[in-house]
């Protein structure tokens, strides 16, 4: 830890007082959130965008994609996310949200489309800083990407509509098209993985492995933590009044938030020990478990219920738990991470501690 840079060693405080900075913002400046909301296009917050997008590409710039292959083919890994992305997740979120908001049926109906989306783009960067294996984080969000486009308006309709329906439930339905999800997708994910790869590419075409690996990727690592910071700060500067003014009403959405988060990583991690996938798969299958695809949800939220609405709020309340929340969890991993022995052929013995991230890792 003492070998870490000041950035590295205190990644929580910089989150917690970017997540404090943020409410400030909000809550203090006029018209901030209203502000910020507007600068947008076709739907996509470009603050938002901004962030996230400098936050993926240093850690997309990292994963060796010749190596790809080896991920494919593992079949394991490959049906394990598949099952709890799209199986396990939404069902999971939608029992949780009648469980413990039976009474508040808007908050319910945007927990159960915040389970629907699953993780394409920050769950990169909790995945990295918990040392995952980079290359099977890039295939499983991949791959959560072609079934969000897929099967994202059919889950939602069947978990709004037909399954309360069976159960005798209250039925709702969500307003979500295939272009929205697509959008979604080749923003957050298509411009920073084809930014990664050029880069790579190029990079070792030019100067070679050693050049990319030790001067390249330590100069541009720093940054995928100024942009997570950075999109800490909008998000909770987006929603600091409506938080601060409704705190009793995020503490229930927030409660099975963090039940959905802790059985979800649990679980992965679970489930990837026990299929012997070694710590850094195992630790990535976890993380893009538990993770979501918070831009999207909040984009549907508003196109269907409005931007004032409590499926929207519900949806913004999503990361600002999913944050500190995952943080913790980048922790624990690493805490358990003596338990595994090394796996042949893994990236090697990365960093101790979350500053993989801003590192060669």
């Amino acid at each position: 830890m003492a070998k870490l840079s000041t950035l590295d060693r205190f990644l929580p405080v910089w989150i917690g007082l970017a997540m404090v900075a943020g409410l400030l913002l909000g809550r203090v400046v006029p018209g901030l959130g209203d502000g910020l909301a507007r600068v947008e296009v076709d739907g996509v917050s470009l603050p938002i965008a901004l962030g996230l997008l400098v936050m993926m590409y240093p850690v997309l710039a990292k994963v060796r994609y010749d190596r790809l292959d080896s991920v494919t083919g593992d079949k394991r890994l490959l049906l394990s996310s598949l099952f709890l992305n799209w199986i396990l997740g939404p069902a999971l979120m939608f029992a949780l949200a009648w469980i413990f908001l039976p009474d508040l049926p808007a908050y319910r109906t945007g927990l159960i489309i915040v389970g629907l989306a699953r993780c394409i783009a920050m769950v990169i960067i909790w995945n990295d800083l918990a040392c995952g294996d980079r290359e099977a984080a890039a295939v499983l969000v991949a791959l959560n990407s072609v079934f969000q486009v897929i099967a994202f308006a059919g889950l939602g309709w069947f978990y709004l509509s037909v399954l309360p329906g069976w159960l005798g439930l209250e039925q709702t339905g969500i307003d979500a098209s295939t272009w929205d999800i697509a959008r979604s997708v080749l923003v957050f994910l298509g411009i920073p993985l084809v930014a990664g790869f050029l880069s790579r590419r190029l990079g070792e075409k030019r100067r070679g492995r050693d050049w990319y690996e030790t001067k390249f990727i330590p100069r541009i690592g720093p940054w995928a933590l100024y942009g997570l910071l950075f999109t800490i700060v909008i998000l909770f500067a987006l929603q600091g009044e409506a938080i601060t003014s409704r705190p009793l009403d995020v503490v229930r959405i927030a409660v099975p938030l963090l039940v959905y988060f802790a059985l979800m990583w649990g679980g992965g991690f679970g489930l990837g020990a026990g299929l012997g996938l070694g710590y850094e798969r195992t630790t990535t299958l976890a993380f893009t478990a538990a993770g979501n695809n918070f831009e999207l949800a909040i984009a549907v939220a508003i196109a269907t219920f409005g931007a004032a609405s409590g499926q929207a709020l519900a949806g913004v309340v999503g990361p600002l738990i999913e944050v500190p929340a995952l943080v913790a969890l980048v922790y624990v991993s690493l805490a358990l991470r003596k338990r595994f022995t090394a796996r042949p052929g893994s990236q090697g013995a990365p960093l101790a501690a979350p500053g993989a991230v801003s590192s060669n890792g």
